[in-house]
């Protein structure tokens, strides 16, 4: 059977699209920074499904990480039909005063990492005339965002970069799908200090398995791109007739406590 690799598939939304794939008859490779965590979601997916799971431990903010996924891979001669780009993380604050270089791995992980895995991978899913490929983003791609300036910033990449690639792969049965996810009940708030915002307490937060299966259906459809909940697409169009700083100016109150 062939596989489907998911980033960031420890919990939240991964883990829900991981659960997702072996439903639809996927064996899996899973990649997250915590082993210990891994293989428990691991144990369960074969359990639930009587999938094969494969675990692979690695923090994809190291440089070497994409390379080194692809390399394991490839050693095992797996055969990748779906690769979900999926982990990353944000953080709260002014973008002088948060830490450097956790602002630095934001980027590696939000863009540069997913960028790299998709290049390595692509090119056999090209060659086989088949394969699908997710991009996580986020209704922050859709403006910039003040107190979360470099998240915003990555995500209005990812968007971009997705938009492109499926253009360029759609005619030789390869898609790819970026998913907009607005506030989600997931770890990535915990992590980005965005828990008591007035974004997290405007009441529309979608649980994690809301998003992954709007987001798993666009990605069996071919759709390009798919934000997801009513409001939060009205939201994303509405953006495009704003001025950019008065968009800027409603995120900047929406990531305030």
């Amino acid at each position: 059977m062939p596989f489907a690799v998911i980033t960031g598939a420890s919990t939240g939304i991964g883990r829900e699209l991981a659960d997702l794939a072996a439903r639809d008859g996927y064996d899996l490779v899973l990649v997250a920074r915590s082993d210990s965590v891994l293989q428990a979601v691991a144990a369960d997916l074969r359990q639930k499904w009587k999938r094969n799971v494969t675990v692979i431990a690695k923090d994809l903010a190291h440089p070497a990480a994409a390379s080194e996924v692809f390399r394991a891979l490839s050693d095992a001669a797996l055969e990748v039909e779906v690769l979900v780009n999926n982990a990353g993380f944000g953080l709260l604050g002014k973008f002088w005063e948060l830490d450097e270089r956790e602002q630095i791995d934001m980027v590696q992980l939000n863009v540069t990492a997913l960028t790299h895995l998709t290049r390595l991978f692509l090119p056999q899913l090209i060659a086989r005339r088949r394969g699908m490929i997710m991009n996580v983003a986020s209704t922050a791609a859709f403006q910039p965002g003040p107190l979360m300036s470099v998240y915003y910033a990555t995500k209005a990449y990812v968007v971009s970069f997705s938009e492109a690639i499926h253009n360029e792969a759609r005619d030789y049965g390869v898609t790819v799908t970026c998913v907009c996810p607005g506030p989600t009940k997931t770890e990535f708030d915990k992590r980005a200090g965005t828990g008591n915002t007035k974004l997290f307490a405007s009441g529309n937060v979608m649980t994690a398995r809301q998003v992954a299966e709007i987001g798993w259906k666009a990605m069996k459809r071919g759709k390009p791109l798919v934000v997801t909940g009513a409001l939060n697409a009205l939201t994303a169009f509405l953006t495009r007739f704003a001025p950019i700083q008065f968009t800027a100016s409603m995120a900047r109150k929406m990531q305030e406590t």
